[in-house]
């Protein structure tokens, strides 16, 4: 009968256990795939020292367990030694077609991967401790709250697919981010009708901002997204129905430049009604850009809002514009204007109409927004002067 093998110490070895000559023990088994795979320790068991200069790990009968338990429950081992790089590439090949802004965001977060620890990670090893931590880096580095909270998505569902893979047992970025790092993202205020009328009379007045005085109304007064505004094109805007016909947008990359892009969604496909202000605003503008060099992006060609050079105006221009025209405003005005973006503009129109009851699922229509929920969220928030005028109407 054969003597049962033994480590240096005496301890008798398992089946699919040895000890190599430099006291590194092994562990042999086979995968799921019938592929002999090897698992290795310095330890044999959790309470053993890890000899001088070696690094420490779990033990070899620690990692016999999980081993086990994953050949048991069908998780493939081998797939789960990819690095956290890999399974998000690998989710974005299962989704090649998708909108160039999506490429683009795609390749920051890699590379934002890439730039971190995490990303050279097999995604066995992370758990929800090392996310949260990743979390907290991001913070450190300067990344804003809703940028990280858009990557933590993304991996969240990189690891959705690997559970289905049976790659991996849990989701280590199933977790509520503001746990972790502090929500600071500023709601986002519409302005109030006095506010507007402000914005506007200085728009008007002002040497150097009037110029942008009919971008302003049209943004105002018809809840276009900005990327919406600036691909418009002269065959877009039906003044004999009385609509603006809303079916791509128009935005530009440092690495692409400018191209041409469907709406956010389908339901950014839509006419969005003008009124005899807008409608006027539309004729200012196509009457002081009667004599433009034409510019063809994507076999579009026509647009209306052009920069100084005879280019496209892009979201970045204008969100720099607004914010030098509130700067200069409230530098001369005691009664400041508050922060203003092309969204922000966008959301006030939103918020005007809900205020004041229109149908909801009309709302939706002209905003271009895919979920309803989005829509109703601006009447669960409603202005305290709204609040004010509805109770004297009820009261009076």
């Amino acid at each position: 009968m054969s003597e049962k093998r033994r480590d240096s110490k005496g301890r008798l070895l398992k089946t699919g256990e040895s000890q190599r000559a430099d006291g590194r023990y092994l562990y042999k088994y086979v995968d799921k795939a019938g592929k002999t795979r090897y698992a290795y320790s310095w330890k044999l068991v959790p309470t053993d020292l890890v000899p001088k200069g070696k690094r420490d790990g779990k033990s070899l009968r620690e990692l016999e367990t999980e081993i086990q338990r994953d050949l048991q429950d069908g998780i493939d081992t081998t797939g789960g030694k990819m690095t956290l790089c890999q399974l998000y590439a690998k989710q974005n090949a299962q989704r090649a077609n998708v909108k160039e802004s999506t490429r683009q965001g795609r390749k920051k977060l890699m590379r934002t991967l890439e730039g971190d620890i995490l990303g050279a990670r097999s995604i066995d090893s992370i758990r929800l401790s090392d996310a949260k931590e990743w979390a907290l880096r991001m913070k450190d580095k300067g990344y804003a709250y809703q940028t990280i909270s858009n990557y933590k998505r993304s991996l969240n569902a990189s690891f959705r697919i690997a559970i289905a893979d049976d790659l991996v047992r849990k989701n280590p970025f199933d977790f509520k981010l503001n746990e972790v790092i502090e929500d600071d993202r500023t709601p986002r205020q519409a302005l109030t009708e006095e506010q507007e009328e402000r914005l506007l009379s200085f728009a008007s007045r002002d040497r150097v901002y009037k110029k942008y005085y009919d971008a302003i109304v049209i943004l105002l007064k018809t809840g276009l997204r900005i990327s919406e505004l600036c691909g418009l094109t002269r065959q877009d805007i039906d003044f004999e129905n009385g609509v603006i016909h809303v079916d791509h947008q128009l935005l530009s990359s440092k690495e692409t430049g400018y191209y041409i892009e469907t709406p956010k969604t389908k339901s950014g496909v839509r006419d969005v009604p003008m009124s005899e202000e807008v409608k006027q605003a539309f004729e200012r503008v196509m009457a002081n850009k009667a004599k433009a060099e034409p510019t063809e992006i994507d076999g579009y060609s026509g647009f209306l809002f052009l920069n100084g050079k005879g280019f496209p105006m892009t979201n970045a221009y204008y969100t720099s514009t607004f914010a030098n025209l509130r700067k200069k405003y409230n530098k001369s005005h005691e009664d400041s204007l508050p922060k203003i973006t092309p969204h922000i503009l966008r959301h006030t129109f939103c918020t005007r109409l809900a205020n004041r009851n229109m149908n909801p699922k009309s709302l939706q229509y002209i905003m271009g927004h895919a979920n309803i929920s989005i829509t109703l969220n601006l009447y669960a928030h409603a202005s305290i002067e709204n609040v004010k005028a509805e109770l004297r109407s009820m009261i009076a």
